[in-house]
């Protein structure tokens, strides 16, 4: 730090010096410094002023990672007899990460209609393709990967009825998939369509699974 003398010092050391000069002719010189150097010292210490130094570079302050509340759920994933049972156990409330929302989203886009088979497949592609070196290291890479979800429109994700029975259980089968806490049928896929379509791409795949209108291929 850098520190600086206020205008108080310095008037104390101008009196300090007029009194020197005024006592040269009386022989008392030692004594009066002395006692100017006193008051100096006593007044100093009061007087300084920190002064504040900047640095030219930017300070950037790291912020916490956002994490997702922890869920006692491990125990509930154990006792549940179906996935139906494990999604009724886990929490309704609560914020998501953004990771998993936008997990959440591409769940409720892609196959709120389909059974929680369906929609735990749907998860696992995104969880699987997350962990391949192919596709992008995070969920959001993932999901907002350019030409890979149609319901992706414009970078951005459609408005989403919070208020749904969809919604709640889009929710719960995201933070399912991202715990890993139930087995789905699609396995190691990395790439689904619906029936309806038979897109080129499917002829060099491997098909996993097939749940309702949904083929599953790695």
């Amino acid at each position: 730090m850098v520190r600086k003398f206020t205008g108080f010092t310095a008037v104390v050391a101008a009196i300090a010096l007029t009194t020197l000069a005024g006592a040269e002719s009386s022989g008392a010189n030692a004594q009066v410094a002395a006692q100017a150097t006193e008051v100096a010292a006593q007044v100093a210490p009061l007087t300084q002023e920190v002064v504040p130094v900047f640095v030219e570079k930017e300070v950037v302050q790291e912020l916490p990672e956002e994490a997702e509340p922890e869920i006692p759920v491990v125990d509930e994933a154990q006792r549940a007899q179906s996935l139906r049972e494990l999604v009724a156990a886990m929490p309704a409330t609560g914020e998501l990460s953004e990771e998993l929302q936008c997990l959440a989203g591409a769940i409720y886009f892609e196959s709120r209609g389909e059974p929680l088979a369906g929609q735990l497949a749907v998860a696992q592609v995104i969880v699987n393709r997350a962990e391949d070196r192919r596709f992008p290291s995070s969920y959001c890479g993932v999901v907002y990967q350019r030409s890979q979800f149609s319901f992706v429109k414009g970078g951005s994700m459609p408005r989403i009825r919070t208020g749904s029975v969809a919604w709640t259980n889009a929710k719960a089968i995201a933070r399912i998939a991202h715990r890993g806490l139930w087995d789905s049928e699609a396995g190691d896929a990395l790439y689904f369509h619906a029936k309806y379509v038979r897109p080129s791409w499917s002829r060099k795949k491997v098909a996993t699974a097939t749940i309702d209108t949904h083929i599953f291929y790695r």
